[in-house]
């Protein structure tokens, strides 16, 4: 049986430190803190929210604070899968748990082109931070033409219900979309029952 525990007490310590009164800034310092703890181990994380799909990339809903304040979610990506250019509008951490991502950063020009800046890779135990106006367009891909990657991501939102955008690179056009999540229950962290019987 999966041990999901980790999980939950990342969600403990991180609504604890999101309902202290933090700048943006030093929540996420203390966030990446708790999920760089999180994904340090690769045992806790139920296989139904680690699955790839053939089509695209899947985006788990893992938890979502009742408020909507923050949400935790498993992006799965299948071998060579990768998104468009698109942005958050939300502040991020994004910690990796499996594989290998690659992230390529664009700039926003005055004529509303973009240009691709840096590409960085995110290996396991590895944390970064996202941040509108900052670094907040992106285009990730799975590091691997051969295996599924597995990153953990946390935002400043339910994302699975902001409006966001992709964008053309070379003209700059920019189509809207609301991502939802891939799965339709979310794991159960709360029944303590089956870790005391596990025992």
């Amino acid at each position: 049986m999966t041990a999901i525990s980790p999980l939950r007490d990342f969600i403990v310590e991180f609504t604890r430190i999101h309902d202290s009164p933090l700048p943006t800034l030093a929540l996420q310092t203390k966030g990446a803190s708790l999920l760089e703890k999180l994904i340090s181990r690769d045992d806790w994380l139920p296989e139904e929210f680690a699955r790839p799909s053939p089509e695209r990339y899947s985006q788990y809903l893992l938890h979502c604070d009742p408020l909507e304040r923050f949400s935790v979610v498993s992006f799965v990506w299948g071998p060579g899968q990768k998104t468009p250019l698109h942005d958050h509008r939300v502040w991020g951490l994004i910690g990796m748990l499996r594989g290998r991502e690659s992230e390529t950063q664009f700039v926003r020009d005055t004529d509303d082109h973009f240009h691709a800046t840096e590409t960085r890779f995110l290996d396991p135990g590895e944390v970064t931070i996202l941040t509108p106006d900052v670094n907040d367009y992106h285009l990730v891909a799975n590091a691997f033409d051969d295996q599924t990657s597995i990153s953990i991501h946390v935002y400043g939102a339910n994302i699975g219900g902001v409006a966001r955008a992709t964008y053309d690179p070379d003209t700059g056009q920019e189509k809207a979309f609301i991502s939802g999540y891939s799965n339709e229950e979310i794991p159960n962290l709360w029944d303590r029952s089956r870790e005391r019987k596990a025992a």
